[in-house]
């Protein structure tokens, strides 16, 4: 029997499988071109794995975070850090299911959809990933433009159409190789953290206060229409949905042997690196509610919600003069960060539904050129203040479109029919669908509230 028959009849049966779904591998270009050491010291090991982890962490702290964590802060004090929490732990969980899935079988998670489910069930998970994708790309283009503004004076319209240029960045890096786009996101997230971990030196908020916050409920969150659309906001600009189509598909770039063991190895360090990632995530996210919290709510300003009134108020309320430069220098860092993920993940998706290759700078100026319009429609007809609306409406948006992509990951990676020996366990897959159960739920109360004007 020849290898590829071999792997042909160890290969779980999936519901419609297609053979030409096997020939192209996720992200072909760079699919499993970077060297993983197969003895040495863990650390060797991890680092080789360190990457992944670090792109889907930018998408759990773009510039709609922002938006839900300043208005979360200044409105509710500290309340929301346990949505931020939840919403982590959450994002931990689910990126660990999608390395599994990725790893495990080979397939992104676009890719898995569309062996498993018929047309007409594709077609519509991929309009929802689309929509995601869109709404993402929304947010990054008016974090962008604002933060251009706030350092430059570059008017909002022009720096909405100066973002259509990032597309020829990331076709640059992509050019250079995998690890050089990994080293590029590392850069930027290193230049946020450091940002916020000045202010929050400087704001010197309460720890217990902070802690209690973090660990314990409020039931308000729930009853308050308003602050669940905040909550909501924070969960769908956390846990994001085409990051795990993303995650599934780059896991892949790593040479790992392609056995049950290299597999299983692979699993171990790919959940370690996303996990560190994130626990990164957690500290910048919280980091901009605590700062919102100590400079925005606790001073009387409880109305700031737009990024611009936070830049203006930040140094004056905090005491650091620097601190209102260092918040838009690590909002430009983040906008340009986000933009590699919505690329690459825009990618996966067309190539893994539809088997649709189109140039990566072409795909870009069109995903980027659909989120531009309504931004630079908004500014026209309301002002800036219509923006961080759109803003935080686009995250709400977000969190709709979960659903689409949270179930049938948690199906796949459940079903020992399709994943043999790297099915989850019973128990976490119990906590996956529970975690899935409370982003429906949260969904539908959310969908309720706004159609029937509650609140």
């Amino acid at each position: 029997m020849s290898e590829t028959e071999a792997t042909s009849a160890s290969r779980p049966a999936w519901r419609f499988n297609r053979p030409e779904d096997d020939d192209q591998p996720s992200l072909r270009e760079v699919n499993a071109s970077i060297a993983v050491p197969t003895s040495g010291a863990w650390f060797r090991r991890l680092f080789a794995f360190m990457g992944p982890g670090y792109l889907v962490s930018v998408g759990y702290m773009d510039p709609g975070n922002w938006a839900t964590d300043l208005a979360g802060g200044a409105q509710f004090g500290y309340t929301l850090l346990f949505i931020i929490m939840l919403s982590n732990l959450m994002a931990i969980l689910l990126q660990a299911l999608s390395a599994r899935l990725g790893i495990a079988t080979g397939r992104d998670l676009a890719q898995a959809c569309r062996a498993y489910y018929p047309r007409p069930v594709n077609f519509v998970l991929w309009i929802a990933c689309e929509l995601a994708i869109i709404a993402c790309d929304l947010a990054e283009v008016i974090g962008t433009a604002i933060a251009l503004q706030l350092l430059f004076g570059i008017p909002l319209i022009g720096g909405a159409m100066l973002t259509a240029l990032d597309a020829f960045l990331v076709l640059l890096l992509m050019n250079k190789g995998f690890r050089y786009l990994e080293a590029f996101v590392i850069a930027l997230l290193i230049i946020i953290f450091s940002c916020f971990a000045i202010q929050i030196f400087v704001a010197a908020p309460p720890a217990g206060t902070i802690l209690h916050a973090m660990f314990v409920p409020s039931s308000e969150i729930v009853t308050n229409p308003a602050m669940l659309y905040i909550a909501i906001g924070i969960i769908g600009a956390t846990v994001m949905p085409h990051n795990l189509y993303l995650h599934s598909s780059i896991v892949q770039t790593r040479a790992y042997e392609r056995t049950d063991a290299g597999k299983r190895d692979a699993i171990k360090w790919a959940t370690a690196d996303s996990t560190i990632a994130l626990m990164l995530a957690l500290f910048v996210n919280a980091a901009i509610l605590i700062v919102s919290a100590v400079a925005f709510h606790n001073t009387g300003h409880q109305d700031v919600a737009e990024i611009e009134d936070a830049f203006k108020l930040l140094s004056p309320l905090l005491g650091l003069g620097i601190a209102s430069i260092l918040f838009a220098v690590a909002l430009l860092a983040s906008g340009l960060n986000s933009t590699v993920t919505a690329t690459l993940a825009g990618q996966i998706i067309m190539e893994g539904f539809l088997r649709l290759r189109i140039p990566n700078w072409a795909r870009r100026l069109l995903t980027r050129g659909i989120a531009i319009i309504p931004v630079v429609v908004v500014t026209a007809i309301y002002g800036e203040k219509g923006t961080g609306q759109l803003l935080i409406f686009s995250q709400v948006v977000l969190s709709m479109q979960l659903p689409f992509a949270v179930i049938p990951l948690v199906q796949f990676v459940s079903d020992k029919k399709k994943m043999g020996n790297f099915a989850i366990p019973r128990g976490v897959a119990v906590l996956a669908w529970v975690v899935a159960a409370v982003i429906l739920i949260l969904n539908f109360k959310l969908l309720y509230d706004t159609i029937f004007g509650i609140g």
